[in-house]
């Protein structure tokens, strides 16, 4: 099969060249559990450009060469022995996780906690190809409304901003504020996640004209750019007493201090972007009582309810189609912020 595969890391993105287009071996069948998708659209993270980079180096064991792509979706090809539930032929979108199902983080539905997991396009190699191995806990079947290259980013971006606005949304209540950071490939997301599970207001603050417009498309209320006062306009819409959710898609810079000091008193501050650091006293924490609350994509049944939005048109991704051979152009493009949504390659 074809493939776009990383050979080489690049810590400072400078080179302009990260992954080559070539043949690859087709993945195979090596457990009665596995399911071999035909990928239909590999969508292109900010994770992936952290993978190139090398900061998951640390976190995960993976040898170069592979192949990069962890939000996938496509038809089934093949599947092994034990496989029920699925026929050749049908459209999936694969969980990112692959897991066996016995440990008690997967019997309790917390997948990304398993103690065993293969994690394709981090760990193994993923959707940046013709076909992925993956496996059967993993898959879920798609309605007819929805296409596999539509809904692929779904599967990491979409999924872990639905989970953290979800998260907010439980506690959000008419007459409150919720505040998005960054409308992005993940905020824009989120937004619709919030409008749609809860009736709080919505502010969105970016330093791009173009996300805000699409924010406020998407359903924010109050659209606040990121200039340098966007703390005190917050403040201002907000009352004076900051929101009761912040959620930081950003997690770098200054995003982070401004998204603590935007959670007012008794709130919480939703951290799903990463890079940055927090720093903040412990009397600060006390006197204040704001919860600090981290998101690592979701869960299976998570990702079932997106689907669900989805579906009835309560959520509506934006992306930009990439040729899988142009898979350097979609990772550079989303390097330099010329893509508005989110990016798929499709084979």
């Amino acid at each position: 099969m074809k493939a776009a595969v990383l050979h080489r890391y690049d810590e400072t993105l400078g080179s302009g060249r990260f992954v080559e287009y070539e043949d690859w071996p087709d993945p195979k069948i090596e457990s009665p559990t596995d399911v071999i998708v035909r990928i239909g659209g590999a969508g292109v993270c900010r994770t992936d450009l952290h993978v190139v980079e090398g900061i998951w180096r640390s976190k995960v064991q993976v040898s170069l060469p592979y192949v990069m792509g962890h939000e996938n979706a496509g038809w089934v090809e093949a599947m092994g022995s034990a496989v029920t539930g699925v026929k050749v032929g049908d459209p999936v979108i694969c969980h990112p996780l692959v897991t066996s199902g016995h440990c008690l983080a997967c019997r309790r539905g917390d997948d990304m906690h398993a103690d065993e997991s293969r994690f394709p396009g981090i760990n193994a190699d993923g959707g940046y190809a013709q076909y992925l191995r993956t496996g059967q806990r993993s898959l879920i079947k798609l309605p007819k409304t929805l296409a596999p290259k539509d809904v692929a980013p779904y599967t990491d971006a979409g999924l872990t901003a639905y989970r953290a606005a979800k998260k907010a949304s439980r506690h959000l209540l008419p007459g409150e504020f919720a505040v998005v950071i960054g409308a992005g490939g993940l905020g824009h997301i989120g937004i619709q996640v919030l409008a749609a599970l809860c009736a709080a207001e919505i502010v969105i603050v970016d330093r791009s004209e173009t996300a805000l417009k699409l924010a406020q498309e998407c359903g924010a209320h109050h659209a606040v750019k990121a200039d340098g006062s966007e703390l005190e306009r917050v403040l201002e819409i907000t009352r004076g007493q900051g929101a009761e959710a912040v959620i930081d898609f950003v997690g770098e810079g200054d995003a982070v201090a401004q998204g603590l000091a935007m959670t007012r008193n008794a709130g919480t501050y939703y951290v799903v972007g990463y890079g940055g650091r927090i720093e903040l006293p412990t009397l600060d924490m006390v006197t204040s009582e704001k919860s600090i609350v981290g998101n690592l994509v979701g869960t299976w049944p998570e990702l079932v309810e997106l689907m669900a939005l989805a579906d009835r048109g309560l959520v509506h991704l934006k992306t930009r189609e990439y040729k899988l051979q142009d898979a350097n152009q979609a990772l550079l493009d989303l390097h330099h912020g010329k893509v508005s949504g989110r990016a798929v390659l499709i084979p």
